[in-house]
C-alpha cells in the first residue's frame, strides 16, 4: 500500500499493532493463570493500551503539524517575494510527493518569470535604442523642414507641404518622447523625487500650459478645488500625468467645450478629476483605453498615437494611484485620479 511508503506512518501502524498485541497477550495469560480480579487487570491494560496509542497518534500528529508548518512558511516566503526556497520532501509517501510538485512547480514558475523579466528588458532596451536613435534624424529632419520653409516663401504648395511635414514630424516627436518615457517608468530607472506640492498650483500651472490652444480652439478650462489641497509626489510626473487626460479631452471635445480639473482631499485620499462635455468613450473601448496604442475603430481621432493614456496610468501607479474612467457616449469623460494621502494616514 502506498500509503505505508512513509517510515512514520509504519512506526505508527507498528506501533499500534505492537500495543494491540502486547494487550491481547496480557489479556490471554491473565484469563488462562486464572488470576484473581483478571476483569479489573484486563480494563487496566486496556486503559494503558489506549493511552499508549494515544500517546503515538499524539507524537506523530504532532511532527506533521510541524512538517505542514514548515510548509506553509516556506510557501509564504516564496509568496512574499524570495524565489530561493524550497520545501524539505526527503522522504517517501503521498505528502512528501506533493511537496515535490510543490517544488516543481515553484521552479516551473521561476523560470517563466526570468524567461519574462529577460523578453521585457529587451523590449525596453530594443524601444529604448530606437527612440534614441530616432532623435538625431529628426533633429535634421525639422532644421530642413524649416530650410524648406524659408525658401519657399514665394510658392503655396510647398508651403502647404512643409506645414503638413512639420505636423508629421511633430508627431514622431511625441511619440519617441513618450516611448523613452515610459520604458524607464517600465525600467524603474526613474526615482520619483517626491515632495508636499499644492495641487491648486499645479493645475493652475497645466491650464496656462494649455490656455492658448484652448482659446483658439474656442474651448474653456475650469478650476475647481481648495486652495490648501496638497499631494505628495514629484511634481513634473503629476503634471504629465494631468497634462495627458487634459490634452485628451481638448483632443474630443467640440468648441464651445467645457474641460474642468477638480480635486478634493478626502479622509485619507486626494481626488484629482479631468472632465469634460465632449463626445464620451464607447462602452466597447473602456476596458481598452489604457492599453498602449490602442485605437478605437469608433474614433474619429486620426493625430492621436494611443500613448498618452497609458503614460498617465503608468505615472499615477508609480505614485501608488488609481486611475478610473467614467464616461457616457455623447455627454462627456471623467478620468478620476486617486492618491493615497500620507499626512492622513
Amino acid at each position: 500500500m502506498k500509503i505505508l511508503a512513509n517510515r512514520k506512518i509504519k512506526f505508527l501502524f507498528g506501533g499500534i499493532l505492537f500495543c494491540i498485541l502486547i494487550f491481547l497477550m496480557i489479556s490471554a495469560l491473565l484469563v488462562t493463570l486464572d488470576i484473581r480480579n483478571a476483569v479489573g487487570c484486563i480494563l487496566c491494560c486496556s486503559v494503558c493500551m489506549g493511552a499508549a496509542i494515544l500517546l503515538l497518534c499524539y507524537g506523530y500528529f504532532k511532527e506533521q503539524h510541524k512538517i505542514m508548518e514548515n510548509a506553509i512558511s516556506q510557501i509564504t516566503e516564496y509568496l512574499s517575494g524570495n524565489k530561493d526556497v524550497t520545501i524539505e520532501c526527503n522522504d517517501e509517501g503521498e505528502l512528501y510527493r506533493l511537496f515535490h510538485e510543490v517544488n516543481s512547480l515553484v521552479a516551473i514558475l521561476n523560470a517563466h518569470a526570468e524567461n519574462e523579466k529577460s523578453a521585457k528588458k529587451f523590449l525596453r532596451n530594443t524601444l529604448s535604442d530606437i527612440s534614441h536613435q530616432l532623435k538625431t534624424p529628426l533633429a535634421a529632419l525639422n532644421i530642413y523642414n524649416g530650410i524648406i520653409q524659408d525658401e519657399a516663401k514665394e510658392l503655396p504648395t510647398i508651403q502647404e507641404f512643409s506645414r503638413l511635414s512639420e505636423q508629421e514630424l511633430d508627431r514622431i516627436e511625441t511619440l519617441v518622447h513618450s516611448l523613452l518615457k515610459i520604458t524607464k517608468l517600465d525600467a524603474g530607472t526613474i526615482v520619483l523625487e517626491k515632495s508636499l506640492e499644492n495641487v491648486s498650483e499645479l493645475a493652475e500651472n497645466i491650464k496656462k500650459h494649455f490656455l492658448f490652444r484652448a482659446e483658439q480652439e474656442g474651448k474653456e478650462i475650469l478650476l475647481s478645488g481648495k486652495e490648501e489641497c496638497s499631494l505628495f509626489c514629484d511634481r513634473n510626473w503629476i503634471i504629465e500625468a494631468i497634462g495627458n487626460l487634459v490634452k485628451n479631452a481638448l483632443d474630443h471635445t467640440e468648441k464651445g467645450g467645457t474641460i474642468c480639473i477638480e480635486w478634493r482631499a478626502l479622509t485619507s485620499i486626494v481626488q484629482i478629476v479631468v472632465k469634460d462635455d465632449g463626445s464620451g468613450i464607447h462602452p466597447e473601448d473602456l476596458h481598452h483605453i489604457f492599453k498602449r496604442f490602442y485605437r478605437s475603430r469608433f474614433s474619429k481621432d486620426t493625430q492621436g498615437i494611443g500613448l498618452g493614456l497609458s503614460l498617465t496610468k503608468a505615472i499615477v501607479e508609480a505614485h501608488n494611484g488609481t486611475v478610473e474612467v467614467d464616461s457616457t457616449l455623447g455627454v462627456g469623460t471623467s478620468f478620476i485620479m486617486n492618491f493615497l494621502n500620507p499626512t492622513k494616514l
